[in-house]
């Protein structure tokens, strides 16, 4: 009898082992959720003075968007968020938690800031230039149209130049959502983006938000926006 409980033993030990190696490897092969990153700024916080100072560039990139960082993976953590990319995250805004849209706007949002922004002369040129010209009519009237939208957006948010299956248009969303999102009224592929959010201004421009636009625009970076252009669907 006692060798029979200890057969018996020994095979449920093994069989337990075997179903704790199962259950290991099922883990291991599941594909951790996706987390949202921050850039290296690609300048240092001085690059684009004077139009925008080296004060609100620290804080701005070391406190604002770090923070959006830390908070919209807390919440991918806490709510069991297993969207894969950035575009599928985007394309279920609607179905995510308010902390969990704000974040990952924020995050998205501010990466593609830095990046089409830089120091020096950027020449407005190119396809994006020809695209302009064929839309607006002219960079005169562009600005003009891009300035409203970023005047116009009440509160916190952001000015977009996109392109809508090949069209370029020009508009606005509130807070942190993107044209990417779901739920956003104006959707495409971002090619420009100016955030009018207190924070990036008010150091320097205070409540004057119409000197921080005019000024934005030597900062453009009108190669990265190309790019842009080229890789729109």
């Amino acid at each position: 009898m006692k060798n029979i409980d200890r057969r018996e033993f020994v095979k449920a030990s093994l069989l337990t082992a075997a179903g704790a190696t199962l259950s290991i490897n099922k883990v291991l092969a599941t594909p951790s959720a996706f987390q949202f990153s921050q850039i290296k700024l690609p300048y240092d916080y001085a690059a684009l003075e004077p139009n925008i100072d080296a004060t609100t560039m620290d804080i701005h990139y070391n406190k604002h968007h770090a923070a959006y960082v830390k908070n919209v993976n807390d919440a991918i953590a806490t709510e069991n968020i297993a969207y894969a990319t950035e575009i599928e995250f985007f394309s279920n805004a609607s179905k995510i938690s308010m902390k969990a849209r704000n974040n990952s706007g924020g995050v998205w949002n501010h990466n593609f800031f830095w990046q089409v922004m830089k120091p020096g002369v950027s020449n407005l040129s190119g396809k994006i230039n020809d695209a302009i010209s064929g839309t607006f009519g002219s960079t005169e009237k562009f600005k003009e149209e891009f300035t409203k939208a970023a005047m116009g957006r009440f509160g916190s948010g952001w000015a977009w130049l996109i392109s809508d299956n090949g069209k370029l248009k020009i508009g606005s969303t509130p807070n942190q959502d993107n044209p990417l999102m779901d739920i956003s009224e104006l959707k495409g592929t971002p090619l420009l983006a100016l955030d009018v959010w207190e924070h990036a201004y008010y150091l320097k421009y205070q409540n004057k938000r119409a000197d921080y636009v005019a000024n934005w625009w030597n900062v453009v970076n009108w190669d990265e926006v190309n790019v842009r252009l080229a890789n729109a669907r």
